[in-house]
C-alpha cells in the first residue's frame, strides 16, 4: 500500500508548514480527491482498502459502523476528515472537543457525509445544537473507546479483538504511518485459515482453486518467452515468416546487412518481457492469490486485461503470427479461470512491526518501483503507437543505415512484418508495467519476501536481455538505451532499499 505519499514528502511538508498545518494539508489533499467518486475509488484501491471482515463491524454509542476503526480529529479539520476517511477504510469520524464556537463548522462538515460522524461535545447546549446534524455523541470516560497516538498496527488490531471496542486514531498516526494504516490494521485483525491442499481438491480441473490456473498462465508465459528466445537465437524465421515475406534469412541479409540483427533485437527484448510477465504472474499466483490477498487477483486481472487484447494489433499490422495466436488461445481460458474470486479464508500472517528506519527506507524503495512501473507503461504505450504507425524511431534507421521507404521498396510486407514485432513488444511491456506498478503499490508489506523476489526476477528477465542484445549487435546509441539504464538504476535501488523490510522473517502460515 503506497504510504510513500507521506514519506519523504511528509517530512518536507512538516519542516516547511509545521506539524499541525502539514496534517491539515495532507487531510485536505486526500479529502479533495476522495470527495469525487473516481477519486474515492482511486484512494480505496491505491491504499489497499477492501471490505473488512464482519467481526470488525459494530457500533459507536449506538451508531452502526462497518468497522470499529476510525479517526478522531479537531473541528478545524472535520470536513477534510469526513471526505478523506471512507475510501481509506475508516468506519467512523469523531470530532472533539466541540465548543459552542465550533457548532457551525461541525454542521458544515456533517453535510453530505458518507461516514458516521460522532461528536465529543463540551456541554449539553452544544449537543442540543448538533443533535439534528450528527449521528451521536461520545464521552471522554467511555471505556469502549480507545484513542491511539501510537501508529502500532499490532496494538490497534489487538484492541479490536474485544467485540465492543472502537479504536480511534489521532491524525498524527496517519502522518507517521501513512494513510494505509487503516487497511494494515484491518488485515492484522482478519482471521486466516489454511488454503485447500491437493488431497482436498483432487485432480478434477473443475475443482482446482483459481491460483492453480493463474500459476499455469505464469508458467505458460515463461515457457512461451523462452521458446521465442530459442527461435530468435536459432532459425530467426519460421516457415510462416518465410511464407509471409517470400524471403529467406539470406535474402534479408542481402537486402540490409543489419536487418536480421534488428529483428533479433526486437524479438529477444519481446521474449524477455514475456518471461518477466511469467515471473510476475507466477509470483502473484503463489504468493498472493493462493494466500487470499484480494489485490493480487486484481493485479493479475488488470495486467492480463491489457496484455491479451494486444493480440488484435494484427488488425493494424496485417500480419497474423500463428504461434502468438495459438499461445494466446491456449492461455486465455486459464487466465479466465484464474480470476475467479477465491472462496477460502485468507491465509496470510502479518509480520511483526520492525524498526521505523527500515520501513521508511522501504517506502522510498516503493516509490522508486512505482515510478519505474509508470515509466515502463508510458514506454510501452509509445512503442505500441510507433509500431502501429511509423514503425521506426530515428535511431533505428540510423542503425539500419536506410529508410522505411527503401525497405518498402525491397518488399512491401517487410515493414508490416517488423511492425508486428514492435507493436507486440509495446503491448507486452504495458502488461508487465501494470503488474509491476500495482504489485509495488498494493503488495508492499513487511515480510512479503515473494514480492521482492517476484519483482527482482521480472526486472532481471526484462532488462538483462535488452542490454545484452543491444551490445551484441552493436546497437548502443545512448539516447535509445537511456530509458533502460534509468529503469535498471531505479529498480535496483528500490529493491536494495526495500529488501530488509520485504524479506523480514515472519511466522509460517499453517499448511505451507
Amino acid at each position: 500500500m503506497p504510504d510513500w505519499t507521506y514519506h519523504p514528502l511528509r517530512q518536507a511538508a512538516a519542516a516547511v508548514l509545521g506539524r499541525r498545518r502539514s496534517q491539515r494539508t495532507a487531510l485536505g489533499l486526500l479529502a479533495g480527491i476522495g470527495s469525487r467518486p473516481a477519486g474515492a475509488r482511486l484512494i480505496a484501491r491505491g491504499f489497499g482498502h477492501r471490505h473488512p471482515p464482519r467481526h470488525l463491524a459494530g457500533d459507536v454509542v449506538g451508531v452502526p459502523v462497518t468497522v470499529r476503526l476510525g479517526l478522531s480529529v479537531l473541528p478545524s479539520v472535520a470536513r477534510q476528515a469526513v471526505h478523506a476517511m471512507p475510501p481509506l477504510g475508516a468506519g467512523v469520524v469523531e470530532v472533539g472537543p466541540v465548543s459552542a464556537a465550533d457548532v457551525e463548522t461541525v454542521r458544515k462538515a456533517a453535510a453530505g457525509r458518507t461516514i458516521p460522524l460522532v461528536v465529543r461535545a463540551a456541554d449539553p447546549e452544544v449537543e442540543a445544537a448538533l443533535k439534528p446534524h450528527v449521528d451521536g455523541f461520545t464521552r471522554d470516560d467511555d471505556p469502549h473507546l480507545v484513542h491511539v497516538s501510537d501508529p502500532s498496527v499490532t496494538a490497534a488490531a489487538a484492541a479490536l479483538e474485544e467485540p465492543g471496542t472502537v479504536v480511534l486514531a489521532r491524525p498524527g498516526v496517519l502522518v507517521e504511518s501513512g494513510p494505509g494504516w487503516f487497511a494494515r490494521v484491518t488485515e492484522a485483525a482478519t482471521p486466516t485459515a489454511p488454503a485447500p491442499r491437493l488431497r482436498d481438491v483432487g485432480l478434477d480441473p473443475r475443482r482446482w482453486p483459481a491460483w492453480w490456473w493463474a500459476l499455469l498462465v505464469g508458467l505458460g508465459m515463461t515457457g512461451a518467452g523462452l521458446g521465442a528466445a530459442a527461435i530468435t537465437l536459432g532459425p530467426v524465421l519460421l516457415w510462416y515468416d518465410r511464407d509471409y515475406l517470400g524471403m529467406t534469412l539470406h535474402d534479408l541479409h542481402a537486402a540490409n546487412h543489419h536487418l536480421v540483427h534488428f529483428l533479433q533485437h526486437d524479438r529477444i527484448t519481446m521474449a524477455g518481457t514475456m518471461v518477466a510477465i511469467g515471473a510476475l504472474y507466477t509470483g502473484l499466483a503463489v504468493g498472493g492469490i493462493r494466500r487470499g490477498w484480494p489485490w493480487a487477483r486484481e493485479v493479475y486481472l488488470l495486467s492480463g486485461a491489457i496484455g491479451f487484447p494486444t493480440l488484435f494489433y494484427f488488425l493494424a499490422t496485417g500480419f497474423v503470427e500463428p504461434l502468438h495466436t495459438a499461445t494466446a488461445l491456449v492461455l486465455f481460458p486459464m487466465f479466465v479461470a484464474g480470476i475467479r474470486p477465491t472462496p477460502h479464508a485468507p491465509r496470510w500472517r502479518p509480520a511483526p512491526e520492525g524498526p521505523e528506519p527500515e520501513r521508511r527506507r522501504a517506502l522510498t524503495g516503493q516509490l522508486l518501483l512505482i515510478v519505474t512501473g509508470a515509466g515502463l507503461f508510458v514506454g510501452g504505450a509509445v512503442i505500441s503507437v510507433v509500431g502501429l504507425t511509423g514503425v521506426f524511431v530515428p535511431t533505428d534507421l540510423t542503425f539500419l543505415g536506410t529508410s522505411a521507404q527503401t525497405l518498402e521498396a525491397v518488399n512491401p510486407r517487410l515493414v508490416p512484418f517488423i511492425a508486428h514485432d514492435r507493436a507486440g513488444f509495446g503491448g507486452a511491456l504495458m502488461s508487465a508495467a501494470v503488474a509491476i506498478l500495482l504489485l509495488s503499490a498494493w503488495g508492499w508489506r513487511r515480510g512479503e519476501a515473494w514480492v521482492f523476489w517476484t519483482l527482482a526476477a521480472a526486472a532481471t528477465a526484462g532488462f538483462l536481455p535488452a542490454v545484452v542484445v543491444h551490445g551484441v549487435i552493436h546497437y548502443t546509441d545512448f539516447t535509445h538505451l537511456v530509458p533502460v539504464y534509468i529503469g535498471i538504476a531505479l529498480t535496483s535501488t528500490g529493491l536494495l532499499l526495500a529488501r530488509p523490510y520485504l524479506c523480514a522473517k515472519t511466522p509460517t502460515p499453517p499448511g505451507d
